[in-house]
């Protein structure tokens, strides 16, 4: 297959009137390999906390991937329910390792992420926003702060162009976060589908903690709020149908797929797999109004894993029912450079 180069799919996209892009997991590693493959993340994380049978999940199915694992624990818990007969406390030992899975890759991810935004060069964040600024409306599934860094870091006296949503409260104007609220997002074009590690929600109110309110680090304080019991407002269900009932029972995370499903014209997806337990997304790409959709490969379009997203994107084409066709191109993921490598 012959790829474009993303300035190609870039150049063949402004026949349409709006751009969007969609963000997975190879955005963070193509920055930071070291850390944010899953692989990275089992090796990192503390299993010492949790009971001995959660690791033996893993060895049992032979895969490093947490949402693979949870998946397949909650899978057996409800299996052996319908089938009865089943102590209660082993039922109970399956949710309770699969709930504490997602808790210990919460913690795993904020205690390996780089500890400050100078961990980061200039010239990274120059190219990566530089990236983001062919789109009109960024979409990410990653929970890390690299893209929120990168839109922060404007050159000096420069406001970032980037809206999250989020602005200070009208009741506590100097608390030590910014809120986000339904009705102020109406601007926003920045929009973490599956939550983030700096976005909390707090009950009444969901908050994202920021460096210029407190002087402290965003990872540091991450830390101390998980240190507290506090989790980010983070999605890591195993399935897509887990993943959707969370979206829905948020203000954000429901407003956030809204937006999504509303999109025009073209949809840039760069290091994403189009991956099955995301497919409360990819359907809403199938039913939704873009009508061009550009898919970054990684590496030779001919390996297992390629052929795997292009058997998926021609399924998203050929489910289209109504309005207009939904055409597909491939361009090489490499040449868009998004870190300056």
């Amino acid at each position: 297959m012959a790829l474009l180069t993303f300035e190609e799919a870039l150049t063949e996209s402004k026949r349409l009137s709006r751009r969007h892009v969609l963000l997975g997991n190879g955005f963070s590693i193509a920055c930071r390999p070291d850390i944010f493959l899953y692989g990275k993340l089992y090796e990192q994380a503390d299993f010492s906390k949790l009971s001995p049978t959660a690791k033996k999940a893993f060895e049992a199915l032979g895969t490093q991937d947490f949402e693979r694992v949870i998946k397949a624990l909650r899978d057996t818990k409800a299996i052996l329910e319908a089938y009865g007969g089943v102590p209660q406390s082993f039922l109970d030992t399956l949710q309770s390792d699969a709930d504490g899975l997602r808790e210990l890759l919460v913690e795993t991810i904020a205690h390996s992420h780089p500890a400050w935004p100078g961990a980061i060069s200039d010239a990274e964040y120059a190219h990566c926003r530089a990236f983001v600024a062919n789109f009109n409306t960024v979409y990410t599934f990653n929970y890390d702060l690299l893209l929120y860094w990168a839109q922060m870091h404007t050159y000096e006296g420069l406001p970032p162009t980037s809206d999250d949503g989020f602005r200070k409260s009208d009741i506590d104007y100097d608390a030590a976060y910014v809120i986000w609220e339904p009705s102020q997002s109406h601007e926003q074009n920045t929009w973490f589908l599956h939550g983030a590690l700096h976005v909390f929600d707090a009950g009444t109110e969901i908050q994202k903690y920021t460096w210029v309110n407190t002087g402290v680090r965003l990872i540091d304080q991450i830390r101390n709020a998980l240190k507290k019991g506090y989790f980010p407002l983070f999605v890591s269900e195993g399935t897509s149908a887990e993943k959707l009932e969370r979206i829905r029972h948020s203000d954000y995370l429901a407003k956030a797929y809204r937006s999504f499903s509303e999109i025009t014209g073209a949809l840039f997806i760069y290091g994403h797999s189009l991956a099955e337990n995301d497919e409360h997304y990819l359907k809403r790409i199938e039913k939704g109004k873009v009508s061009q959709l550009y898919i970054g490969l990684h590496g030779d379009p001919d390996s297992a894993a390629n052929k795997r997203i292009i058997r998926r994107a021609d399924q998203m084409a050929n489910n289209r029912r109504r309005g207009a066709a939904l055409s597909i191109s491939y361009f090489d993921s490499s040449t868009a450079r998004v870190w300056g490598k």
